[in-house]
């Protein structure tokens, strides 16, 4: 799961400034978030979510990101990049949206942040990558599976002998 800092309540930053910049903790946005490396923009949501969309939420009093792979009435089911369980999001939980992340920035102070590029999530690239990633699920979960199973092949067969 994605976390952030924990001294910092999100949703009163994006209340005071109207949006919050940070950095994230954990591999469940990889490879499109990298762990401490990248810089993230969270805006209000206005309205509701869309599938592919990356909101902020809050459960059990921790901040995670993740990606919509399925909108209902009255919640999401929502899975980070790299992650094989399923949540079941409400839209009381929800705290703000991704709107734009940073590559790699060497300073996230004001100054320096005005002059760097953020990737563009309305750009073809990102949707490619986006909607690839959530239909290409069943491979990578098969992949991930198999590898466990050989890991343990591995190790059963190492301690033998």
């Amino acid at each position: 799961m994605n976390q952030f800092d924990g001294n910092i309540k999100i949703e009163d930053v994006i209340e005071d400034q109207t949006f919050y910049v940070g950095t994230t903790s954990g591999v469940s946005m990889y490879p499109m978030l990298r762990h401490r490396r990248d810089t993230i923009v969270v805006r209000p949501l206005e309205g509701r979510l869309k599938k592919y969309d990356v909101p902020v939420y809050k459960a059990d009093g921790k901040y995670i990101m993740h990606r919509v792979i399925k909108v209902f009435p009255d919640h999401y089911i929502i899975r980070g990049d790299n992650c094989i369980n399923k949540e079941y999001v409400t839209d009381d939980m929800i705290i703000g949206k991704l709107d734009e992340f940073y590559r790699n920035p060497k300073d996230v102070s004001n100054d320096k942040m005005k002059d760097a590029k953020p990737v563009n999530m309305s750009g073809w690239k990102y949707k490619f990558y986006s909607r690839f990633w959530v239909k290409s699920f069943p491979i990578r979960l098969l992949y991930k599976k198999v590898r466990g199973v050989l890991g343990r092949v591995k190790r059963k067969v190492l301690k033998q002998g």
